[in-house]
């Protein structure tokens, strides 16, 4: 008889546990970074959220993606974050996409990391209010809750990956995805911010 430690773990929790030293490393990127230590630091931090949720929702035009996603319409961030560039005055910025040739089952680990951030947003947005007076409707559109709110959506997020046609033998590209989509962030925040 099976027993609940016999099956396999969750996507979600595989991604959780196995991209943990990768969160933890954006951290560590954003701490030396200093974001909010003036609107100008800022603004560069801004430029390289833009330019990750560009990677991110090119791939909402994925089939496959919205199959596995279906709310994808009130997910990403990317109309945000340039609302939040003309407010701070700052143009956009221009790059080649990241992600133009990712396509399922890698596609949900760079919406499990994207996804990630927006829930992990509030701290940063209380922070900018704080001490750059920015806010969700001011420069800091892009740090702001979906209107539903984070947890909400979130926990949809979840259950729409541990729900989704990925088989258990590909949740390692998924995993490969997410560590990319990592590697792409933490990548934009040392050029556009700790470069600085």
């Amino acid at each position: 008889m099976n027993t609940v430690l016999d099956l396999p773990a969750t996507l979600s929790f595989r991604l959780k546990h196995e991209t943990n030293e990768q969160h933890e490393r954006m951290h560590a990127l954003m701490e030396q970074g200093k974001p909010f230590e003036s609107r100008e630091r800022y603004a560069r931090f801004v430029a390289a959220q833009y330019l990750f949720q560009q990677d991110v929702e090119h791939l909402f035009d994925d089939a496959r993606v919205q199959a596995a996603v279906p709310d994808l319409a009130v997910r990403g961030r990317v109309q945000a974050a340039a609302a939040d560039l003309q407010d701070l005055g700052q143009a956009i910025p221009r790059e080649a996409l990241a992600t133009s040739h990712v396509a399922m089952p890698q596609a949900l680990g760079w919406l499990y990391v994207s996804e990630g951030s927006t829930l992990g947003a509030a701290f940063l947005l209380k922070e900018v209010q704080q001490t750059l007076g920015l806010g969700a409707d001011f420069g800091a559109r892009n740090l702001a809750a979906y209107p539903e709110g984070r947890a909400l959506v979130w926990r949809r997020f979840v259950a729409a990956l541990d729900s989704s046609a990925v088989s258990v033998e590909e949740h390692d590209e998924v995993l490969a995805g997410a560590n990319a989509a990592y590697d792409r962030f933490g990548d934009l925040l040392q050029r556009y911010l700790l470069a600085a």
